[in-house]
């Protein structure tokens, strides 16, 4: 992260809107082409009504039902992807480091109709994982990565711990072409990641493509296991360290 990017993170964490709140679990998703030796990543503008971020690029994502955990699935986490999510993470059980995955899954149906899994026969009775069972996909979470985490600074209207995680577009089972049902991003586009870093995103979603980008130039399969950078604000300080 640039310096400039912190000093812009660390000067908006000063404007107190809100009393202290505790941060929601969260997760999105970077969705990842490959495209001969580079990479392309799946990005959709929030609608300029959103409170919470109007108008600006973002990964598909929302907060964590704790129903979400319960889904039935093709695949579970790989393990050393279920330590990752569980660690220094005080209530972040496993049952919890499954939902939080499966919430990044669930978003990325909703807000742009890929569905990622095994085709075959699935049911379910949560209204909200309905689309899988329609299209026939199972979802799966073996090929997920854990690649960066992210708690928003106190003083925010809104508070989330965002666990952002990546997968290959390979794994998506079903692409609608008329994207997701709940209308969220205005705009869906497959953007090259340095052209991804120059859009209206938010500074933090700029730095996460700048560590995901490091990442795939060590480690182009995204190995499970890998290193995960840790952004939140410690003693009014802004400040990384790895998972």
């Amino acid at each position: 992260m640039t310096k400039a990017e912190v000093d812009k993170v660390e000067g908006a964490s000063m404007e107190t809107k809100a009393p202290p709140l505790r941060p929601r679990d969260a997760a999105t998703l970077l969705l990842l082409d490959r495209q001969g030796g580079a990479f392309r990543v799946l990005m959709g503008r929030r609608h300029s009504s959103h409170v919470f971020m109007p108008g600006k690029f973002v990964f598909p994502g929302g907060r964590t039902d704790p129903g979400d955990g319960r889904v039935k699935v093709a695949d579970e986490l790989h393990p050393a992807e279920e330590a990752k999510l569980t660690v220094r993470a005080n209530r972040t059980s496993a049952t919890r480091a499954r939902a939080i995955a499966l919430s990044a899954i669930r978003e990325t149906y909703e807000e742009a109709g890929l569905l990622i899994g095994n085709r075959g026969a699935f049911s379910t009775s949560r209204p909200d994982w309905q689309g899988f069972a329609e299209y026939g996909v199972m979802p799966s979470l073996q090929g997920l990565r854990f690649v960066a985490r992210a708690i928003t600074p106190p003083g925010r209207v809104r508070r989330f711990d965002t666990r952002f995680l990546a997968a290959f577009r390979d794994d998506v089972a079903v692409e609608l072409p008329q994207g997701g049902p709940t209308n969220e991003l205005e705009e869906l586009v497959w953007l090259p990641l340095d052209e991804a870093r120059q859009t209206d995103v938010p500074a933090i979603t700029r730095t996460i493509l700048e560590e995901v980008q490091k990442r795939l130039a060590e480690d182009p399969r995204l190995n499970p296991g890998g290193p995960v950078p840790f952004y939140r604000m410690l003693n009014n300080r802004f400040v990384r360290d790895l998972l």
